[in-house]
């Protein structure tokens, strides 16, 4: 697995060695110890899959209590997968950084605690796969606009394109009202 780094130091892009033969392809997907050894000291309890279909706008989430460290990858289709940092005592506190995950590329980002997550589905159907190191808290949960005018997020949206949201993400606060992390 190789390690790629970020403008945002604590998020990592994690690339795998992918061996291809005439029968398909194999790749370790994920080891426990490489990941505690390499990227972060972290266990992960529980797992989710989403399926979007194309234009479906996902965050942008995160919770207060029971923060996430979340461990992405794409199994179907493509994203453009972002990330805030919202730990006020960051170097890039209030910084966005999108990276394009698919199932193609193999790719996966590591998000550790401390930052609201989002993602806008860039193909017909897209199968979305994260590991969590904490449990889902729906009562300290957040979802800040996708379209913040502070944040400034170059979403891949195309002309006049409006993104398929749920009523929470419709519903959501702007970035400056959103509740931080201190550390």
């Amino acid at each position: 697995m190789k390690i790629i780094n970020t403008a945002i130091p604590s998020v990592k892009i994690l690339e795998p060695v992918v061996f291809h033969d005439e029968r398909g392809f194999f790749t370790e997907a994920f080891r426990d110890n490489w990941f505690r050894s390499n990227v972060a000291d972290v266990t992960f309890v529980q797992d989710n899959l989403v399926r979007s279909k194309r234009g479906v706008l996902r965050g942008m989430h995160y919770q207060m209590e029971q923060s996430q460290g979340k461990l992405i990858k794409v199994t179907e289709g493509e994203v453009f997968d972002v990330v805030i940092d919202l730990r006020q005592a960051s170097d890039t506190y209030g910084h966005w950084l999108g990276v394009t995950l698919s199932a193609q590329n193999k790719r996966q980002l590591w998000v550790p605690e401390g930052f609201a997550h989002g993602y806008l589905a860039l193909s017909t159907h897209t199968n979305l796969d994260y590991r969590c190191t904490n449990y889902y808290h729906p009562e300290s949960e957040v979802a800040i606009k996708w379209d913040d005018s502070d944040l400034a997020i170059a979403w891949p949206l195309e002309t006049n394109q409006k993104p398929l949201l749920s009523v929470k993400d419709a519903c959501a606060i702007p970035f400056q009202l959103a509740p931080k992390f201190k550390c």
